[in-house]
């Protein structure tokens, strides 16, 4: 059975919400911007190897002692294993830097570990990751613009990419106030979450254009509301379901894609709400039309009137 819940009605509650969400946001992001991973910055990675289980608070603890305060310590794989990430240090070579690093490490354990692994991101190779990993969220948009502007309509691909860009902000922002580690991997969900909250919104638009055209009375809101309604269990099921494997990868998944799983689930919930509270509302302030959508050719002969028995047979099915 068909909810009604008047989603646009309550439009301007939304939009306050999200003002003040963006507002957040903005102002983290240029105040204290984002706690970029070594992807970004440039960096060491030392991986060392245990007989025993690592604590790994210990470990920092030695770090810290060692005069690595920026050390960044994780398990990697099993509780044996430990990943130590390390921010660039002038005058020190890798070698060096990594020797320093094994040796401050052992001494939080009772039996010296081996050093498996070292690897280092040079400052340039981070910018250049940096700018395409901007070029690339930007690329997306641009692509995303162009294709609903095909597929339906451009006050449609006006309202989805604004409402893709209000799910980046807040997710990015999210990130910036929490000081949450941002790497390659955050950088991946990113782009994930605007596939997800992307193909939420064509759903609903789908379903509005199809009402557009098969309603013949009511007003723009009227049959968005009709429309919202009709997606709502389809939304929901498709969050929720996600939602239990994202917040099962953020609690058992391991610190490697701790924060991976962190920005997905940010996302969907902010991409399931844009959707409904973001998209559509401003699709219908760019004042979206039945004409704007309406067919104007029919294709063969007699299809006019299966379109309109078509419509009929939808109507019948409206509560």
């Amino acid at each position: 059975m068909t909810k009604h819940i008047d989603f646009l009605g309550k439009r301007h509650f939304a939009t306050i919400f999200s003002g003040l969400l963006l507002i957040v946001a903005i102002v983290s992001l240029a105040a204290q911007g984002l706690r970029l991973g070594i992807d970004f910055t440039g960096g060491t990675l030392v991986e060392v190897g245990y007989e025993q289980p690592v604590d790994l608070r210990l470990m920092r603890s030695a770090l810290e002692g060692a005069g690595f305060d920026d050390a960044t310590v994780q398990h990697f794989g099993s509780a044996q294993e430990v990943l130590i990430r390390l921010k660039p240090r002038a005058g020190k070579s890798n070698a060096e830097l990594s020797t320093e690093v094994a040796v401050a490490a052992n001494s939080a354990m009772t039996e010296p570990g081996d050093l498996r692994r070292v690897e280092f991101v040079g400052p340039q190779v981070g910018d250049e990751l940096t700018e395409d990993g901007g070029l690339a969220l930007l690329y997306s948009m641009f692509g995303i613009l162009l294709y609903v502007a095909w597929r339906f309509e451009y006050k449609f691909a006006l309202g989805s990419v604004a409402a893709l860009a209000h799910d980046v902000l807040i997710t990015l922002g999210i990130f910036s106030v929490l000081q949450l580690e941002f790497d390659l991997t955050v950088l991946a969900a990113i782009l994930a979450v605007i596939g997800y909250s992307l193909n939420d919104t064509i759903v609903v638009y789908d379903r509005i254009r199809e009402n557009f055209r098969l309603l013949r009375k009511g007003s723009s809101e009227e049959v968005m509301n009709v429309s919202l309604n009709q997606t709502l269990s389809r939304t929901i099921m498709t969050s929720v379901t996600t939602l239990l494997v994202l917040i099962a990868l953020a609690l058992l998944g391991g610190e490697i894609i701790h924060n991976f799983a962190i920005a997905l689930t940010v996302g969907v919930v902010i991409g399931t709400y844009s959707s409904i509270f973001v998209a559509s509302p401003l699709v219908l302030a760019l004042g979206v039309s039945k004409e704007d959508l309406m067919v104007t050719e029919v294709e063969a002969e007699g299809a006019e009137f299966d379109m309109l028995g078509a419509e009929q047979k939808e109507i019948d099915r409206m509560p």
